[in-house]
């Protein structure tokens, strides 16, 4: 963990910065970065899937040419799904978690990203097929070449994590986690994250809020109309300090693509919920009152 702590707070997610999304070019992409780098975020979340396995490369070309020194960021990246695509001739969607996969996926992360190294990687998503010792040995190879200097997981629930751990250390664990997607609150992957000292990291910090004009989504918007007036902080500032309040000391995975909006994650992290209105915003997801 000691590794982990110079991680900024908020992390910058990419999946839709390139192909699989704004299709930003290199020059844009650079900028971008080094906006990041100005208002304090300098660590950066990838995986090997992102833009039909592309992202990875669009970002390496504009890191090259950005002239961000390789200690000033970050790098996460994360390997394991195989779905089909252009790039991957496969006949079906699934998990490889063999020490020759991880170790050719990480290299190839490497070689995209035009780095000599990954300050994270994560294995993306649990597959049932999973050898802890497969997993070990692909990571200490990994470690010991200065490829990779910390191991993590993805989507995994407590008890694989175990079984990972079986073989090595789950130095981190990244996880969807929202105020309408609290699940990780309840299903003990916030408590495994604080009991084994793992850097927490949530995808989709905002959840549904912004997308699904629901009823469940109306009372958060009610709850939102009283607290942002007290707070002098807009409704996505207050969500995710909904979620940076929690001991676990969430780091949530933004995936903004516009800078004034990074900014104003950022500006998140000045604020503190008092008790009452974190159990307000609760409340007014669930629709009930706490037990």
């Amino acid at each position: 963990m000691e590794t982990l702590k110079n991680y900024s707070r908020i992390i910058a997610g990419t999946m839709t910065w390139g192909q699989g999304g704004m299709k930003f070019p290199t020059g844009e992409m650079a900028r971008l970065m080094h906006h990041c780098l100005e208002v304090g975020i300098t660590t950066f979340d990838h995986a090997d899937i992102y833009g039909g396995y592309t992202t990875e490369a669009d970002f390496g070309k504009a890191f090259s040419d950005s002239g961000i020194p390789r200690d000033a960021i970050q790098l996460i990246s994360k390997c394991g799904i195989q779905y089909v695509s252009e790039a991957r001739p496969v006949r079906v969607k699934h998990y490889e978690y063999g020490m020759d996969y991880i170790i050719h996926s990480a290299t190839a992360s490497l070689k995209y990203l035009k780095t000599d190294y990954l300050d994270l990687l994560l294995l993306h998503r649990p597959s049932p097929l999973m050898d802890p010792e497969e997993v070990a040995a692909a990571f200490s190879t990994l470690r010991d070449s200065g490829k990779v200097r910390a191991f993590g997981v993805s989507n995994f629930t407590p008890s694989q994590i175990r079984l990972i751990e079986s073989a090595v250390p789950v130095e981190a664990h990244q996880f969807e986690c929202s105020l309408t997607s609290e699940g990780a609150l309840w299903d003990g992957t916030l408590d495994d994250c604080i009991i084994g000292r793992r850097l927490a990291m949530a995808w989709s910090p905002l959840g549904s809020y912004f997308r699904e004009p629901d009823l469940r989504n109306q009372r958060i918007g009610e709850c939102l109309a009283t607290l942002c007036p007290k707070y002098q902080a807009t409704e996505s500032q207050v969500l995710l300090s909904w979620l940076l309040r929690h001991p676990a000391k969430i780091h949530p995975v933004v995936g903004t693509t516009r800078a004034g909006r990074l900014t104003e994650a950022v500006g998140a992290l000045s604020l503190e919920l008092e008790l009452e209105d974190w159990f307000a915003l609760l409340v007014a997801s669930q629709g009930h009152k706490v037990p």
